[in-house]
């Protein structure tokens, strides 16, 4: 099977500086107190402006409220709203629900993985795709279901999987 990864390199790649910078000024902005009650709120606009908590956002945040990074972290990743790499142009989502699950989404969640070169939680270095897997997508019926951007995709097979990525540039 050609895959895309053999064509395309896959490490994990990062918001430009300023981009970054800037999405980080903005949030800080919009709550100058240094409250800690506010970390909250503050994750998300960062999110919201930059697409993601980028190690840069997580120091600037964490001497902002005077708290630890590692409380950061903590809170972010308790949260699936968070997400700590950029995102790709397209988002892939699996299906790991009972329905998908019993259909074999965790053999093609191998299958992409392999196809892709990145592992859930991580974006291709070209900012092609980002992959995550999901509880479930609510399509039980058409299992196995996989996402991409708001676009469902069912009855997944490793051929189909293929053809899917390829309509994605």
């Amino acid at each position: 099977m050609d895959t895309i990864a053999s064509s395309e390199k896959t490490t994990a790649r990062h918001c430009p500086p300023n981009r970054a910078q800037d999405g980080i000024a903005a949030a800080l902005r919009t709550f100058p107190t240094r409250n800690p009650d506010n970390l909250i709120p503050i994750l998300q606009k960062v999110q919201s402006l930059d697409g993601y908590i980028s190690p840069e956002a997580t120091k600037k945040i964490a001497a902002h409220l005077r708290i630890s990074k590692s409380r950061i972290f903590g809170v972010a990743s308790f949260y699936s709203q968070f997400r700590f790499n950029p995102p790709g142009r397209h988002s892939v989502r699996i299906c790991l629900g009972s329905a998908c699950h019993v259909q074999g989404s965790d053999f093609l969640l191998n299958a992409l993985q392999l196809d892709i070169g990145i592992e859930p939680g991580q974006t291709m270095e070209n900012g092609r795709f980002d992959l995550d897997r999901v509880a479930c997508l609510g399509c039980c019926a058409l299992a196995p279901v996989m996402m991409v951007d708001k676009d469902i995709h069912s009855r997944i097979s490793v051929i189909k999987l293929k053809q899917v990525l390829d309509e994605y540039q």
